[in-house]
């Protein structure tokens, strides 16, 4: 698995660029070193405001963004793909990734796109997002660099084992978007055994155990600064046999992004 730090900042709706650029900002002087955005939010220039003005080197920041659905198609994606190195202030994007196979998502087109991307040296490494494991196998074949990085809602009570253990299989990171569900695992009574146990938040108890699971990363998103050092604390949270078997026992699974057009629901 390519070296993604494991628990990285989430910018999903963080559109207003003064807050995002603070929340930027302070999730890297807090210790975070990897940033996910996307074109489709809107926060790019915003994102690499926060990275410029931290306190740590942007060379040391792995930053990862996402072709919007409308800019798959060849032209459109390599064009785009530039001005978000642009927008992003970078040399080259660390992690390009397809956000979703629908719309203007051809499986060759956007493939030779991402190829020549990566020769170029635009983007570093290849990603895709929201994939089913059989459009995933089509586009590692069509792949010249290896696929890095799968992103997929996964949390507690949407486990994802099967895409975990593709993620295994081929050796690229599985990286969790919705990691603590959009703090719905604060109602989760088997989560909040665990958190009291520990003294810990449900949302470190979450972000806890994905990443206790292998090549897991997780990318959650928070604005405020306690926020954003709740869920840093995390990394330091080591839950034993009994606490993972707990969460891997929860019953509840449900998926918080969902619409009809959604790969799954084809």
């Amino acid at each position: 698995m390519q070296d993604i730090s494991r628990l990285g900042f989430g910018t999903y709706e963080n559109d207003d660029p003064e807050q995002c650029t603070e929340s930027v900002r302070t999730a890297l002087n807090v210790g975070y070193e990897h940033v996910d955005t996307a074109q489709s939010y809107g926060n790019e220039a915003a994102v690499g405001d926060g990275i410029a003005e931290s306190d740590v080197d942007g060379e040391d920041v792995f930053v990862a963004t996402k072709l919007s659905t409308e800019n798959l198609a060849y032209d459109d994606a390599v064009e785009s793909a530039h001005e978000s190195v642009e927008r992003l202030g970078v040399d080259s994007i660390d992690l390009l990734y397809v956000h979703w196979p629908i719309n203007t998502y051809d499986p060759e087109g956007t493939i030779e796109a991402l190829n020549d991307l990566h020769a170029d040296g635009v983007v570093d490494a290849v990603g895709l997002s929201n994939f089913r494991i059989d459009q995933l196998d089509a586009a590692i074949e069509r792949l010249d660099p290896p696929l890095a990085a799968h992103q997929v809602e996964c949390h507690p009570m949407l486990p994802q084992e099967d895409l975990r253990a593709h993620a295994v299989e081929h050796d690229y990171a599985l990286v969790a978007y919705c990691p603590i569900a959009r703090n719905q695992v604060a109602d989760v009574p088997e989560i909040q055994a665990v958190a009291e146990k520990h003294d810990a938040s449900p949302a470190q108890v979450s972000l806890a155990w994905l990443l206790s699971k292998e090549n897991l990363v997780a990318i959650p998103k928070a604005t405020g600064e306690a926020h954003i050092r709740d869920n840093w604390g995390a990394r330091d949270l080591e839950l034993d046999a009994e606490d993972i078997e707990t969460i891997d026992g929860i019953d509840e699974h449900h998926r918080i992004v969902d619409f009809e057009a959604a790969p799954w629901n084809q």
